[in-house]
């Protein structure tokens, strides 16, 4: 097994999961940050989607070679434990987030232009 490659595939597995909690979970507030419209922040939604399928499979793909490559004498000291607890920390954040994100409030549709308030 080499450790350097599998430990390379899971920090891209790891990046991919961290995008997915942020897209699925904080659209709204990055597109309020940036002041992006609606299409814009569906855009933002999309692109994270991809490019988190795209690290993630990657990933993957890296581990696996990693797997089944011959150890290199050079990865004695490389640690894959620690990125491994990092990726579960991560999967129970997104169970814990799809969890509460059930019990939370619908939010208020956005004013369109031209719409009035009245107070």
């Amino acid at each position: 097994m080499r450790k350097r490659t599998v430990r390379n595939g899971l920090r891209l597995i790891l990046a991919a999961l961290l995008l997915i909690v942020l897209v699925s979970f904080y659209h709204v507030g990055i597109a309020d940050l940036f002041s992006l419209s609606d299409p814009a922040e569906m855009r933002l939604y999309r692109l994270g989607i991809f490019w988190a399928a795209a690290f993630g499979g990657y990933g993957v793909v890296l581990s696996a070679f990693g797997l089944v490559m011959p150890g290199d004498p050079r990865d004695a000291q490389v640690r894959v434990l620690p990125v491994f607890f990092l990726i579960l920390g991560t999967v129970a954040l997104f169970f814990y987030l799809l969890a509460s994100s059930f019990n939370e409030p619908t939010r208020p549709e956005r004013l369109q232009p031209g719409d009035t308030i009245t107070i």
